[in-house]
């Protein structure tokens, strides 16, 4: 897929980038990237096209796909458990650290971030209840890949983050990932929570496969597929 702008409101767009997407959001005194893409480097750029605001940048995660155009950014929000996973490859920028329960305002929008360490240490969503929509990053998937093998991965982890935010459900009338289907429904959060517990009790079959150069289990969930550790 090419790269494609698309409004999703009045005030928030999604930039569909081979794969992978990222959001800006506007409120009435700034705007906020959402992740910064994967094979652009002008993320900054693009969103200062769609808005006369002054742009900042919060990574859901420092996975490759999604810190694509940080170099643009002196200084970007993430949370500092995501710092080694950021770091490796000599990445540089100012980290302006985030926690669970912490509010960005925009200006009459305001942005909490949840902390959903597993798929990543310092992977979060951020709940924007002006429009009850979550921005789940990676964790939340339908007929994706959910990516848990390699360094930085841990499900267990991963199903206590799911385990949490299922209490949260009701506040979302829809979540946004950041990859495959659009828009999801909250009761995902429990089909991937179920799931990824079938797996760590070896209820669940996979297939080997190789992905970046290493051999990974592939496990169809049915509704999305995991790739764990071989």
């Amino acid at each position: 897929m090419e790269m494609e702008i698309i409004k999703m409101n009045d005030s928030t767009w999604r930039i569909e980038d081979h794969g992978v997407r990222f959001f800006l959001l506007e409120g009435t005194e700034r705007a906020l990237l959402i992740d910064s893409g994967m094979t652009i480097a002008n993320a900054k750029e693009i969103a200062e096209s769609l808005t006369s605001l002054p742009v900042s940048l919060l990574n859901t995660h420092a996975d490759m796909d999604h810190v694509g155009s940080n170099g643009e950014f002196a200084s970007f929000y993430m949370h500092p458990a995501e710092e080694d996973n950021y770091r490796r490859g000599g990445r540089t920028g100012q980290i302006l650290p985030v926690q669970d329960g912490d509010v960005l305002d925009l200006g009459n929008r305001k942005l909490e971030i949840i902390h959903l360490p597993g798929h990543t240490p310092g992977s979060i969503a951020v709940w924007d209840p002006s429009y009850r929509v979550l921005f789940s990053g990676d964790p939340v998937q339908r007929n994706g890949r959910i990516f848990m093998f390699g360094e930085f991965r841990n499900l267990q982890d991963y199903v206590n983050s799911l385990r949490r935010l299922e209490k949260r459900a009701e506040e979302f009338e829809e979540i946004w990932p950041s990859h495959a289907d659009l828009p999801l429904p909250a009761g995902l959060i429990q089909e991937c929570r179920k799931a990824a517990e079938k797996i760590l009790a070896s209820d669940l079959p996979g297939c080997e496969i190789e992905m970046h150069g290493r051999k990974v289990t592939a496990i169809d969930a049915g509704f999305t597929t995991f790739l764990c550790e071989a």
